[in-house]
Formats: C-alpha cells, sequence, structure tokens
C-alpha cells in the first residue's frame, strides 16, 4: 500500500472510531470532519466506502454505527474465546474457581468466555452471556481500575450473596477493554489469587497483541 493508501485507511479508521465513541449518538458530517481534523469534502469521501460495508449508516448529515459491524464482531467473538479458553482453563484449575472473561459495553459487563474447573466439587456456574454494571463485581471495577489502583480487585457478594471475586484487567491491548477473573463461593485469599489473575491478564494480553 501507498504512503496516500495508508492515509486514506487512518482517516477511515479514525473516523470509525469517532462514530462509535458517540456511543449510540449519531454524529453530524460537521462533527466527524472537527474530530478527525479533515474538511467535510473528505468525511463524505471516507463515508462511501463505510456505508456501502454496512460498517456505518447516513441519515442525511447524521452518522451512526451500522449493523455490518454485528456480523464482524460475531466473527469476532468466537476467535476470541478461542484465544481465551486456555488462559482461562490454567487460571480455573490452578485457583478452584470459575474463571471467566468479560467485555465492558458502555456502562455494562458481559462475560463472553466461562471456564469452570474440573476438579472440585462445588463451584459457580457462571453463564456466559451475563451482564451487569460496570460498577459492580469484581470483573466490571476491574475494568475501571486505574493503574494507580492497584493490579486487580477483590469484591464480596456484589452480584450473587456469598460469592467472592478477584479480577484484573487486560491492559495493552489497544480499545479492549476486558477484564479476567474467577469466582467462587468458598473464600479467595486475594492476596493469592490477586497475582494469578493478574499473570492470566497479561498472558492474554501478550497472545491479543
Amino acid at each position: 500500500m501507498n504512503s496516500e493508501g495508508s492515509l486514506t485507511l487512518d482517516r477511515g479508521l479514525a473516523l470509525l472510531q469517532a462514530v462509535a465513541d458517540a456511543e449510540g449518538e449519531a454524529c453530524t458530517v460537521s462533527e466527524l470532519a472537527t474530530r478527525i481534523d479533515v474538511s467535510r469534502a473528505a468525511v463524505y469521501r471516507l463515508l462511501g466506502p463505510l456505508t456501502e460495508r454496512g460498517l456505518v449508516w447516513r441519515d442525511g448529515s447524521k452518522v451512526r454505527l451500522g449493523i455490518g459491524l454485528l456480523r464482524l464482531a460475531g466473527r469476532v467473538l468466537p476467535q476470541l474465546r478461542d484465544a481465551a479458553a486456555p488462559v482461562l482453563r490454567d487460571l480455573a484449575e490452578d485457583t478452584g474457581a470459575t474463571a471467566h472473561l468479560s467485555l465492558a459495553d458502555a456502562d455494562t459487563v458481559q462475560a463472553v468466555a466461562v471456564i469452570e474447573p474440573s476438579w472440585t466439587s462445588f463451584h459457580v456456574a457462571y453463564r456466559v452471556g451475563t451482564r451487569h454494571p460496570v460498577s459492580r463485581g469484581a470483573a466490571g471495577k476491574a475494568i475501571t481500575l486505574r493503574q494507580d489502583e492497584g493490579e486487580w480487585v477483590s469484591t464480596a457478594g456484589e452480584l450473587q450473596q456469598g460469592a467472592q471475586g478477584v479480577a484484573a484487567p487486560v491492559r495493552g491491548v489497544p480499545g479492549f477493554r476486558a477484564s479476567i477473573g474467577v469466582v467462587s463461593l468458598d473464600t479467595l485469599d486475594a492476596e493469592t489469587v490477586g497475582p494469578r489473575v493478574v499473570a492470566a491478564a497479561a498472558h492474554l494480553a501478550r497472545i491479543l497483541s
């Protein structure tokens, strides 16, 4: 790809990101031009191929994300689960707790991959697709954890009575707001489990980078 083509691709991706950053609100062409620092005419040119592929849709001068992204997401999740499965399996077997990968979606968190330990008599059944506010539970709080606030989060009874959770953010993957954690009905020693969860999150980040 020549330098002109590379610049066009970069601007197209920046435009798509700007539409996504509006979080459900429609953007005007003028707003998008300002956000990515190009002319309105350039925005119209960039919108053409994105619209054709269903990645955005236009209603006059208003622009929103298109359903074509859902098709892409539907193909990404199975690959993400495949990448995360061995990491989660090792974590579940190591800790004896149910391990999970959770993704942030605006102000909620969704479990997208779950592995239960094979050797325990009792463990938490954590269903893929489970959603909860990002402000509750270890998985959500880990995603919003700042670098200066520590490496992991531990909670007790916030989502299910008697359940304890420890989770760490998956850092170092641009645009990826996620956490890896474990949940158990038994007492979790956060000082022991925490570093293991952090190591699992770092391992997944290396796989995805």
